[in-house]
C-alpha cells in the first residue's frame, strides 16, 4: 500500500519581496535616446525629392542618400533600439 507524504510548505521562502525600481538602468535610457536620435536623422534623409509639377520628373528620388544611406541609417538606428533594450549591465554595477 502507497504511503502519503505531507508536505509542510512554508509561505515565505516561496515568495521574494518584490523588487522596486526602474526596468531599465541609466545606460539603457541613453542608448534608446541614441537610437531614436539615430531614426529621426535616417527618416530625415530619407524624406524630401518632391516636385511642385506633378508632370516634371525630378530624378533627386534615385540619390545615394535616399535609396542607400539614408535606410541603412535607419537599420542601424533600429539594431541600437534592439541593443538598447536587451543590454543589462553588469551585477557589481548600481547605476
Amino acid at each position: 500500500m502507497a504511503t502519503s507524504k505531507s508536505v509542510k510548505s512554508d509561505k515565505s521562502e516561496g515568495q521574494d519581496k518584490p523588487v522596486t525600481g526602474f526596468v531599465f538602468s541609466r545606460m539603457n535610457y541613453r542608448l534608446l535616446i541614441i537610437g531614436l536620435a539615430v531614426l529621426f536623422v535616417g527618416f530625415l534623409l530619407m524624406s524630401g525629392g518632391g516636385s511642385d509639377d506633378p508632370n516634371q520628373f525630378d530624378s533627386s528620388i534615385f540619390s545615394f542618400t535616399r535609396v542607400t544611406l539614408a535606410p541603412v541609417i535607419v537599420l542601424i538606428g533600429f539594431i541600437i533600439e534592439g541593443v538598447a533594450i536587451m543590454y543589462r549591465p553588469k551585477a557589481g554595477k548600481n547605476e
